[in-house]
């Protein structure tokens, strides 16, 4: 069965800046992605990673080239176009999780089911929904604990869970174990595998190799342009042939 193509890109370029103080932090990039896909974007500071991140998620828009989501260009919608996006078919999961303080896990959960205008849902359906995706990340037992009384592996299982309420087409991760320590990062890791294989399309940022060899591909950034792009054994070989042509020079 053929599969849709849920991230295109072409050309895309962003320029930050005017004049002769400009900055071009992406350059003609072309990245296509297909759904139940999990790839992973890797890149030094400045490589252009978050900037094409904050375009996927429609964040942001390109100074030119165009962007297609599941087919749709959405490359020159307005501001309150990109929201509805973003809303419906975009779960975001932030390094610092983006909880909001004295409010119960469920509540935050339901969120983007309260923004969402299309959203038909009783309350109560809207809390079930919730106790359902909490669930499946583990807390049910958690879901009237307040941001402050969880961990830090909890928090950011709640933002997931609030990531797939609105049951997205494609979930961001954005150095989503970058606050985590190492015990914690393998349970974030291993859900987001989880959600990968029952059938989620998964885009993660992350500077770290160990992280992007969860995904099933990886495309580095320098630049703003794109370095590499293949599955993840691919990259392996093409940094071991890099560091043996170090070791010849």
């Amino acid at each position: 069965m053929t599969k849709q193509t849920i991230i295109q890109t072409m050309d895309v370029t962003k320029i930050y800046g005017m004049g002769e103080v400009q900055v071009r932090a992406l350059d003609e990039v072309s990245v296509r992605i297909e759904e139940n896909e999990f790839v992973a974007i890797m890149g030094p500071s400045g490589s252009g990673k978050s900037t094409l991140m904050n375009i996927l998620g429609c964040l942001d828009r390109p100074t030119s080239g165009s962007y297609l989501l599941a087919g749709e260009d959405v490359s020159n919608l307005d501001k309150a176009q990109l929201a509805a996006i973003r809303n419906r078919q975009i779960g975001f999961v932030f390094q610092s999780y983006n909880l909001l303080p004295r409010t119960p896990a469920i509540e935050n959960v339901m969120l983007p089911l309260l923004y969402n205008r299309h959203n038909s849902m009783t309350d109560a359906e809207q809390k079930e929904k919730a106790l359902e995706v909490l669930a499946s990340v583990g807390l049910t037992d958690r879901a009237q604990h307040q941001p402050q009384e969880l961990s830090g592996g909890q928090g950011q299982r709640v933002a997931i869970a609030r990531a797939l309420v609105n049951d997205p087409l494609i979930i961001l991760a954005d150095e989503p174990t970058g606050n985590l320590d190492t015990k914690s990062s393998e349970e974030i890791l291993g859900l987001l595998t989880e959600l990968h294989e029952g059938g989620s399309t998964i885009v993660m940022v992350t500077h770290e190799m160990e992280i992007a060899a969860f995904a099933q591909r990886t495309i580095r950034f320098r630049d703003g342009r794109i370095e590499f792009d293949g599955a993840n054994g691919d990259e392996a070989l093409a940094a071991g042939s890099k560091e043996e042509s170090r070791v010849a020079i």
